[in-house]
């Protein structure tokens, strides 16, 4: 399946979400249905049974962080949780190479290059995210709020 044939299959309450306008979260959550064939395919190989349930953890991962992160106030919040999603990307490139063997060539590559779009967008959107985060401290020490843990002084 490509990505415009499944987005055509996405249901309309599920895009009409303000978080579906992330280019990173719509391929995440791609990658998340094909994992569930490449987990499945994966378990029954006896070989890599254990893999199968890494992988599709790691995968669903994904989404998920980005999908909290979304929803956090502070850009301090939202970098925190898009660095988790890049941590699980990651960890999913290393199960998707180890299952290389079970699952074709192609997929493994395809795969992979999904995974790398998504951890090159989480790339350019964590540096913004802790300058947003900077921007939110300056702006609540300039307003005199009195400083906290979660609001220390700036020099």
């Amino acid at each position: 399946m490509t990505y415009d044939e499944w987005l055509a299959t996405v249901p309309e309450a599920f895009t009409t979400d303000p978080l579906w306008r992330m280019k990173v979260y719509r391929l995440a959550v791609f990658l998340s249905d094909l994992a569930w064939h490449d987990a499945t395919k994966l378990a029954a190989d006896p070989r890599t049974v254990s893999l199968a349930d890494q992988l599709f953890r790691a995968v669903g991962s994904i989404g998920a962080n980005i999908a909290e992160g979304y929803s956090r106030r502070s850009g301090k919040d939202r970098a925190r949780f898009y660095e988790y999603a890049l941590g699980s990307a990651r960890e999913s490139r290393n199960w998707y190479y180890q299952g290389r063997y079970v699952l074709s060539e192609r997929v493994t590559e395809h795969r992979i290059k999904l995974l790398s779009e998504i951890a090159r967008l989480l790339l350019a959107i964590v540096p913004q995210e802790r300058v947003r985060y900077l921007a939110e401290q300056r702006a609540d020490y300039d307003t005199g709020l009195p400083p906290t843990l979660d609001n220390p002084p700036l020099p």
